[in-house]
């Protein structure tokens, strides 16, 4: 069991106009082939929400002043949950679309530096490379952790994609243009199909498998189900 090793990419005081240009930079450095070191044991799970600050100055109260990152780390294949973390860092940047990883992954970073098992494959409830400038908060937090991730995604935020088929297990491409940036996944029979991409150091196709792989009787994948239930202030564990 060892703690996670992060390597420093940037600061995150930055202008709206400044992390467009850097996310624009950091995107080329994203891998999209598979790197995965040795077998998979372990998954974690991310989901990120927020909280009215608790200070005593003039952001006392103030709506998403705190950000909240829940980690739930799975061993592989049980699925079952061995170690879980919430973290709490101040929201660095408002609200802005497309530069949501600015205001979720350092809270995410605080949470693994908490971790004790050693992870091999981190699944992020948000978007990797389907992305406007291809770095959604899967990807940028797997430049950071230089591990590899996907994104498993509600909402579309870029790309165009066909009819699902209704079957559970069923997907259709996601592109913009010509370029494929995921897939859009039915992960579970009648409800509405989830967007799977990967983050870093990881394929679509293994973004695909990996996600199917994980599924359980919910429409979300086990590892991003349940860090949504701990991030939720619900038990991890049930």
């Amino acid at each position: 069991m060892s703690t996670p090793t992060t390597r420093h990419l940037h600061d995150w005081d930055l202008a709206p106009r400044d992390a467009i240009a850097l996310q624009r930079r950091l995107a080329g450095q994203v891998e999209r082939q598979d790197r995965l070191a040795g077998e998979v044991k372990y998954i974690a799970g991310v989901d990120i929400g927020f909280e009215p600050s608790l200070g005593t100055d003039r952001e006392v109260g103030k709506r998403d002043g705190i950000t909240r990152a829940a980690v739930v780390v799975l061993n592989w294949p049980e699925l079952n949950v061995v170690e879980h973390v919430v973290a709490r860092e101040p929201t660095r940047m408002p609200y802005i679309p497309g530069l949501l990883s600015f205001r979720e992954t350092p809270a995410a970073l605080a949470a693994f530096a908490q971790l004790k098992h050693k992870v091999g494959l981190v699944m992020v409830d948000g978007h990797g490379i389907a992305h406007p400038r291809r770095l959604g908060v899967a990807a940028h937090l797997g430049l950071w952790l230089d591990l590899p991730t996907l994104g498993v995604a509600k909402k579309r935020l870029t790309g165009q994609h066909g009819e699902v088929p209704e079957e559970r297990g069923a997907w259709t491409p996601l592109k913009h243009d010509c370029e494929m940036l995921g897939i859009v996944l039915r992960s579970r029979a009648g409800v509405k199909p989830i967007f799977v991409s990967p983050g870093h150091r990881l394929s679509i196709d293994s973004a695909r498998d990996w996600a199917i792989a994980c599924l359980g009787r919910y429409k979300l994948p086990e590892p991003t189900r349940l860090a949504d239930r701990l991030a939720s202030r619900r038990d991890a564990s049930s």
